[in-house]
């Protein structure tokens, strides 16, 4: 396999599966999508600050290293949305939530694309939230998608190429890649924009008006940005990560995030992921929306918001 980014350490295996059902329903009114799909589960990106290292525990597995080592693959996802796709209605489909729909496996499955091509046909309104460089492939086919019911694609940058603290997302392609696979996309026609997620406090906060300055250069429009959130177990992982390798920061960073946090380091319950507190954390926000604002950068929920196209109804696929 080529590897985007650095190929993860320790030994990988791949679980192929017949998933039962491909489509996730939320139903928190603080998430601003009603469904999700996950080609894949654990990441080969292995960021040590993932929310989502706890739902590797539901197959047997660790939220440590066997995230980024157990992948499983749903080989049956695409078959399994043109069989759903009529349960979203007029909603739009967000690509994807507990992994990456485009880490390096989906080069070699092709599933993300796949299942692209069934909303395309559906006309389903898109949104893909991605750390890699891989999503600049199917940048024709979400071209497509656009011109139809609508497409987004989200880059999560949260480092530049030379900051330290890139080393807690060790399978992540460079900043400088995804940067290039933005304007790519852009230049395609495809509206982008950028998740400085998570917004680390003393690590990566101070970079934000230089993270939407390179977007804005890449074509991104809009912007949105999440603070650390470190539930269960991803506490250990994160921290003992941030020992190794900044062992001077570790300390610091758990008092200002506690600070933000409302004196815990994670306030629980995954609707509450965007929520920060306290006056450093609103010193954050300030920095975050008049450096939009200074740039043109469409926030909030304004952001969020789907942009809707023409659409075929999706019950011609069963016709």
């Amino acid at each position: 396999m080529e590897w985007i980014g650095e190929p993860p350490p320790g030994r990988i295996e791949v679980f192929e599966e017949e998933a039962r059902t491909v489509l996730s329903r939320n139903e928190s009114p603080d998430i601003p999508f009603r469904w999700s799909l996950n080609p894949y589960r654990g990441c080969l990106h292995g960021c040590a600050y993932c929310y989502a290292r706890p739902t590797h525990q539901y197959l047997g597995f660790g939220a440590g290293t066997d995230f980024e080592q157990k992948i499983v693959v749903k080989t049956n996802a695409p078959r399994l949305l043109a069989r759903e796709v009529r349960k979203l209605g007029e909603d739009g489909l967000v690509f994807s939530g507990n992994t990456d729909c485009y880490q390096a496996f989906e080069a070699r499955y092709g599933l993300t694309r796949a299942c692209l091509e069934v909303c395309a046909r559906a006309g389903v309104h898109v949104t893909v939230i991605t750390k890699s460089a891989l999503v600049q492939r199917d940048g024709d086919l979400l071209r497509r998608i656009e011109e139809g019911a609508g497409a987004m694609v989200w880059f999560s940058v949260g480092f530049l190429d030379e900051d330290p603290g890139r080393g807690l997302e060790p399978g992540v392609p460079a900043p400088s890649a995804r940067f290039r696979a933005m304007r790519r996309l852009a230049d395609l026609g495809v509206p982008v924009g950028i998740s400085l997620s998570p917004i680390l406090p003393g690590l990566n906060d101070h970079r934000i008006p230089a993270l939407l300055e390179r977007a804005v250069e890449a074509g991104a429009g809009r912007a949105f940005m999440t603070l650390l959130r470190l539930p269960g177990p991803v506490e250990e992982v994160f921290l003992g990560r941030l020992r190794e390798l900044l062992p001077d920061a570790a300390e610091a960073l758990q008092g200002r995030l506690r600070d933000q946090r409302g004196g815990a380091l994670d306030q629980g319950g995954f609707g509450t992921r965007m929520v920060g507190k306290g006056p450093r954390w609103q010193a954050t926000r300030d920095l975050f929306e008049m450096s939009c604002r200074r740039m043109g950068v469409l926030f909030g929920e304004g952001a969020m918001a789907e942009r809707r196209g023409p659409r075929r109804g999706p019950g011609w696929l069963f016709e």
